[in-house]
């Protein structure tokens, strides 16, 4: 995960008025990291104007650029673009250059930070808290007196080629923006120095403005990031290995004997070294979205060290891309149960093993996203007595709280996911309540969804309809887990384990529209025979007497 140290300042040029400056910055997906800063032109009409807007526009537009955009293209288009549509916008409204700004740009993707500008707007890079290195260029006239003009800005002109400069990144790098309001009072060395005495950008810009008149000094936005940590799966994704297009039965990876594929797609295979049988997966393809894909689930898998999950681990010195993981000998649960039901101590013991291995994933930020009984390995371990599970699937893991992941099978979905509702504790419990209730009674309490179908869902029957073994207490805790609203469901984990964990406390289930004789069919029943012992009694005393 990138990991960026940041502080930001904008002080206007008087108290009474908003300023010509804007910046922001921000990070995506926690691997890419993008900072701009706009300087509107004070002789501009709609200076200001042309800032904030610039830099919403770079924010909004980095959030959705296509994958297949690597940053200087993304940079490169995006620049060109706001600026055609400032000078446009200038030419329709006022028939002359109104909507006017610099511009500074820096993107850190990977190890490396993308930098380019239009204008006088400045960006340094300082190492190891050493000089400022200036990676900007000012674009203003080359005479002294004429200095203050610009010879390039965003949207000055029609079209506009920026430069974009590379420069290899280190943590603890600091990267530097800032406009001519901090500069034009402040000399590199001594911004160098008070960046090194750790002051924040509000120090030091209210420090250099003091004293200054107000409408006397242009706007002070000073922006300053340091880099605290790198996003390891960028760094993998750039990394050269090979993609074999087609893998066969004795092809050796690394040292490692292919012996014979595990999926009908070929991309997951037993592998054998020193005696040693492992599982080796490849990505399914060489197209950039399936590396991202690879690369964030082998990132995902080696981070799990639970033992409810099988050992994963990507070798430092390797040819080809792939990872490496440990066999589980076992069927899956589909084909373990096939003709037969889980008995009701195996199912808690499921369930509270599925609860384990959340709880775990959560602890990362993540989650599984694909619970189901073909995910799960049952095996038996020869050291311990009873029946062992192991999870399986590194590829759906997700983080939490992801928005529009296509992780998941249908027939095991909460239904807030077929409208792009959030992946939470919530929806997995659901998956683990689907997973059980399928367990104990060969059926799914919604029916087979296909993929891409619109559910219509309507109230479950109580899993102990079909097997009469089941509780009630482990009833009401499934009829839970699978509630329809969320509101109804387990918001956490905990709750859920807690529950399995003590069933004398579990409470009957009922849903919200729940009527009196639902909720207590027993208590109606008692009270309707009262009732009519009651009106029997009176009736047999009104006539004998």
């Amino acid at each position: 995960m990138l990991q960026i140290k940041s502080s930001q300042y904008i002080k206007p040029k008087a108290a009474d008025v908003s300023g010509d400056d804007a910046c922001d910055h921000t990070i995506l997906d926690n691997t890419l990291f993008i900072s701009v800063l706009c300087d509107g032109v004070g002789s501009a009409r709609k200076g200001g104007a042309a800032a904030r807007q610039t830099v919403k526009y770079f924010m909004d537009q980095f959030k959705t650029r296509p994958k297949a955009w690597d940053v200087g293209k993304s940079i490169t288009v995006f620049t060109q673009h706001i600026n055609r549509m400032l000078f446009k916008e200038s030419m329709s409204q006022y028939e002359r250059i109104e909507f006017l700004t610099t511009l500074s740009i820096a993107v850190i993707d990977g190890e490396t930070l993308y930098t380019t500008n239009l204008g006088d707007s400045h960006i340094y890079l300082q190492r190891d808290n050493g000089p400022l290195e200036l990676l900007s260029v000012d674009h203003t006239m080359d005479d002294e007196l004429m200095s203050h003009v610009l010879t390039q800005a965003c949207g000055l002109n029609d079209h506009v080629e920026p430069e974009i400069k590379e420069t290899r990144l280190q943590v603890g790098d600091k990267i530097i923006l800032c406009s001519d309001g901090v500069y034009n009072l402040i000399s590199d060395e001594e911004l160098a120095d008070k960046i090194n005495k750790g002051l924040s950008t509000k120090l030091i810009v209210e420090n250099i403005t003091k004293g200054h008149i107000d409408y006397n000094r242009d706007d002070a936005t000073l922006q300053i990031f340091t880099v605290t940590a790198f996003d390891e799966r960028n760094a993998a994704k750039k990394l050269e290995l090979i993609i074999p297009e087609k893998l066969s039965a004795g092809d050796n990876i690394d040292g490692y004997i292919l012996d014979e594929p595990m999926m009908e797609h070929g991309r997951i295979w037993k592998v054998k070294k020193d005696d040693k049988t492992l599982v080796m997966k490849f990505p399914m393809n060489s197209d950039e979205e399936a590396i991202d894909q690879f690369v964030h689930e082998a990132w995902y898998a080696k981070q799990i060290t639970h033992k409810a999950f099988g050992d994963a681990w990507v070798p430092e010195e390797r040819t080809h891309r792939y990872y490496l993981m440990e066999l589980v000998e076992g069927n899956n649960l589909m084909d373990f149960l096939k003709g037969k039901h889980l008995s009701i101590d195996n199912a808690i013991d499921l369930a509270k093993f599925l609860h384990k291995a959340e709880a775990h994933l959560l602890n990362l930020g993540l989650v599984h996203g694909d619970i189901k009984p073909e995910n799960i390995i049952v095996y038996r371990d020869k050291d311990v007595a009873g029946t062992r599970f192991k999870m399986v699937d590194f590829g759906s893991i997700v983080e939490i709280f992801s928005e529009n992941s296509r992780a998941g099978t249908p027939s095991y979905l909460a239904p807030e996911r077929f409208s792009g509702g959030a992946i939470n504790e919530a929806t997995e419990v659901f998956s683990i309540g689907v997973t059980i209730y399928w367990a104990l009674t060969g059926k799914l309490p919604y029916g087979e969804i296909e993929p891409f179908q619109t559910p219509k869902f309507k109230q479950a029957p109580p899993p102990s309809k079909y097997n009469k073994n089941i509780p009630n207490w482990l009833d009401s805790i499934v009829m839970r887990a699978i509630a329809i609203d969320p509101d109804d469901r387990y918001d956490h984990y905990s709750e859920f384990f807690y529950e399995l964990k003590d069933p004398v406390n579990v409470k009957p289930f009922y849903t919200k529209g729940s009527t009196f004789v639902e909720r207590d069919p027993l208590v109606v029943y008692k009270s309707a025979f009262l009732a009519m012992v009651f009106i029997e009694i009176a009736t047999i005393l009104y006539f004998t007497t």
